[in-house]
Formats: C-alpha cells, structure tokens, sequence
C-alpha cells in the first residue's frame, strides 16, 4: 500500500504527464498506442477506474476532460488527424506484436 509520500509523487508524475501530452498536441492516440501501447483515452479510462475503486465515481466524459484538458470533442476537433494508412499499418503490426 503506497504511503502519503508515494502517493504525491504519483500524482505529481501524473500531472507532469498530462501537461506534457498537452504540449505535445502534435502527438496524435495513435502514434502513442503504436509506441507505448497506451494513449490519452487509456489514461482516461484508467482514471475513472481509479475514481470508481475510491468510491468517487467520475463520468466517461469528465474523466477525458480531466487528460486532455478540454472537452473531448473540442480536442479532437482541433487536434484530432484522420490515421493514415501508414499510421493504421504500424498500429494493426504494433497488435499482433504486443496482444
């Protein structure tokens, strides 16, 4: 069980990631699923499982708020690129790769 330090390191960390990948707007889900297996959504899901598991259920919508700091549908407006077929190759290799 991570104790109170732990705890605010993890949480730091994480902060610093979701400023990072919002500075970083040029990196679209599907390069970060190709490369890390896991992309912004991922991180969405993963934090309201968490929310939920603390008994502070978070909506499907408020938690991709929280990750990509704006509405989903405004990021993806503005951010979002159509995957090339180049992009949906590498992706459908990184599956098979890394089930």
């Amino acid at each position: 069980m991570p104790n109170e330090d732990t705890t605010a390191l993890e949480a730091a960390a994480f902060r610093r990631l979701l400023g990072h990948l919002s500075q970083r707007s040029d990196v679209q889900n599907i390069d970060l699923m190709i490369l890390a297996g896991f992309c912004r959504n991922c991180l969405s899901n993963w934090y309201q499982e968490a929310a939920e598991a603390a008994g502070t259920p978070v909506s499907k919508d408020a938690a991709r708020e929280i990750v990509y700091g704006m509405p989903f549908a405004e990021w993806k407006a503005r951010h979002q690129a159509e995957a090339t077929p180049e992009q949906l190759a590498a992706f459908a290799a990184a599956q098979r790769e890394h089930p």
